[in-house]
């Protein structure tokens, strides 16, 4: 019994320090916000045609995929600027890097939806 509530409260801190994860960076980070609004859109007018499940929960997916890339994106930006504050060819590829993965991320619900529609 005494294991479980250990891993209940190890469950209730992770989604804590994951909520504050999100908030800090909804602060900070105005892409961020904006991927937000473009999911929302998103998922509105997937519930608003008619796709099939399959469909609907792929665009969910990848919308929340893209929301995952850009937070993983502020962390190691966040990280770079941490660590040097100067201009540095190894801080500009890894914070070019993660805006590629970001951008990969997108493109893949961009995809999805020309797939769909296309269907």
């Amino acid at each position: 019994m005494q294991f479980l509530r250990a891993e209940a409260r190890r469950f209730a801190m992770t989604c804590v320090w994951s909520w504050q994860g999100w908030t800090a960076a909804w602060a900070s980070e105005k892409t961020l916000r904006q991927w937000t609004l473009v999911n929302i859109a998103s998922a509105a007018l997937a519930f608003a045609l008619d796709l099939t499940p399959a469909e609907r929960a792929l665009i969910l997916a990848l919308g929340l995929l893209v929301l995952a890339a850009e937070l993983l994106n502020t962390a190691i930006e966040t990280v770079v600027n941490h660590i040097t504050g100067e201009i540095h060819p190894l801080a500009k590829k890894a914070k070019d890097c993660g805006s590629a993965g970001v951008a990969l991320a997108a493109l893949a619900g961009g995809v999805a939806w020309l797939v769909v529609l296309a269907g």
